[in-house]
Order: C-alpha cells, then sequence, then structure tokens
C-alpha cells in the first residue's frame, strides 16, 4: 500500500510539472505567447511577442523593447485572454510585423501595478533575449496609464518613451520625468479617470520643461485607446526615441 501510495504521489508530482511546463509557450516569431516568472514567491503571468523576422534578424540585431499595462477590467491570474482585449497585445495577434518585442503582463485580481515587480520582468526579458535597452518604452491604459506613469517615476532613466493613457501620475514627480519624452491621451468625456488627471501632469511636465505632446480627444469618453493605438504615426514616433543615457 505504501508503494501505491508512492508511486501515486510522483505521478501526481510529474502531471504537475507537465501543467507548469504548459503554461509556458516556446517564444516563436510571429506569435505571441504565454509565459510566467516565479519570483520570490510570486508568480507573474505575461504575453511576450517576437516580431516576424526576429529569427532572420542579423546575430547582432538588438530590438526595441514596448512595455504594455492593461486596464482593471484586465485583471486576472493567468488567464492571459484577457490581455488581448485592448491595445497591442490585441494588435500583434494580427499584425506579425508589429516592430516591437512586445512584453505584456497581467496584474494580479484586486491588486494595482506595482513597479518593483515589473522592474523585475523586464530585468528578465532583458537578460533572455536581444533587447536594446536605449529603445525601451512604457504605455498603458487607465489604470495601466497611472502604472506607466509610477513605473516612469520610478525608473525614468531606463526608458526611451512613454504613453500613458486615461490615466494620472504624481505632479511632483515631473521634474524626474522632464528628459523623457511623452505623449498623453485622455477623452474630454471620460467619466471612469476624469481628465483632470492626465491635465495636471501634463501641465506639471510642461511647467519643469518637460518633453511632452498632449492630445485630448473631443466627445470621447474613457475609450481613448483605440484610436491612439491604431494610429501607425505613434509607433513611427516611438522608434525613433533613445533614451539620453545608459545606466
Amino acid at each position: 500500500m505504501k508503494l501505491l501510495a508512492l508511486l501515486g504521489l510522483m505521478l501526481a508530482v510529474t502531471a504537475l510539472s507537465i501543467v507548469m511546463v504548459r503554461a509556458d509557450e516556446r517564444p516563436a516569431p510571429g506569435k505571441q505567447v504565454p509565459q510566467r516568472l516565479d519570483r520570490d514567491g510570486e508568480t507573474i503571468h505575461y504575453l511576450l511577442f517576437l516580431p516576424k523576422d526576429y529569427e532572420n534578424s542579423e546575430k547582432e540585431r538588438k530590438w526595441p523593447l514596448m512595455l504594455f499595462l492593461h486596464g482593471a477590467g484586465e485583471r486576472g491570474d493567468g488567464n492571459l485572454e484577457l490581455v488581448k482585449v485592448h491595445g497591442p497585445p490585441k494588435i500583434v495577434e494580427t499584425k506579425p510585423d508589429f516592430p516591437f518585442l512586445l512584453v505584456s503582463p497581467q496584474c494580479p485580481e484586486g491588486e494595482g501595478w506595482d513597479a518593483a515587480t515589473l522592474q523585475a520582468l523586464l530585468d528578465h526579458v532583458e537578460s533572455q533575449f536581444p533587447v536594446d535597452r536605449d529603445r525601451v518604452c512604457v504605455t498603458g491604459l487607465s489604470m495601466g496609464g497611472y502604472g506607466t506613469w509610477a513605473l516612469l517615476a520610478a525608473q525614468p532613466r531606463r526608458f526611451a518613451a512613454a504613453v500613458p493613457i486615461c490615466g494620472g501620475g504624481n505632479v511632483a514627480d515631473a521634474e524626474k520625468l522632464k528628459e523623457v519624452p511623452v505623449r498623453v491621451y485622455h477623452g474630454d468625456q471620460d467619466r471612469a479617470v476624469p481628465v483632470a488627471r492626465s491635465r495636471e501632469m501634463v501641465e506639471a511636465l510642461k511647467q519643469a520643461g518637460g518633453k511632452v505632446e498632449y492630445t485630448e480627444y473631443q466627445n470621447i469618453g474613457h475609450d481613448s485607446w483605440t484610436q491612439t493605438y491604431a494610429d501607425e504615426k505613434l509607433y513611427e514616433w516611438l522608434l525613433k526615441q533613445t533614451r539620453k543615457t545608459s545606466e
């Protein structure tokens, strides 16, 4: 009986190991795949996209990276299909030539974006792939817009550019953000996140001498991200940005 119990335990552990392995798909160019990073007792679930030409590129080529932060409605504990509902993770499902390595983490249910966790995730991805560390950008919508401002404030020298959409930040951070090019977007009829949250950040950055551009959509509510992420000129602008100093 003890032998049978031991065999049963071994089979259960083996099955669990198989499930854990299958949770992470092998990254493949032109395809967005689920990944997982175990760190300090927590699990970070995220989607990873490699551009279509990734494997065919020169060996020494380094790639720009985009970190995308979703809104509150897409939080979960590994259900990464939710992360594909809006923004770049949705776009790359039908655009295999998207020109960035795209990292799209999922914030746990009931929590908000944590800057330290996001920094650890970026450290991990940058250690595994040929990322151009002078061309890393961050963008997010709603709760992810707030997360974008917070992460930028935590590590301003890490990013080449930032695109917070319908979010808000701490105006006291403006001085340390002024060297990072930022494009801010918000709808003037937003009832979920008041447009004042973006206006005050933009004004604070202007007062600090920051590099900020602001687009306020007229007669648009909370969804100011669909038309923002549909604009090819946004990605052209992002690809031109390079951080001024290396850490």
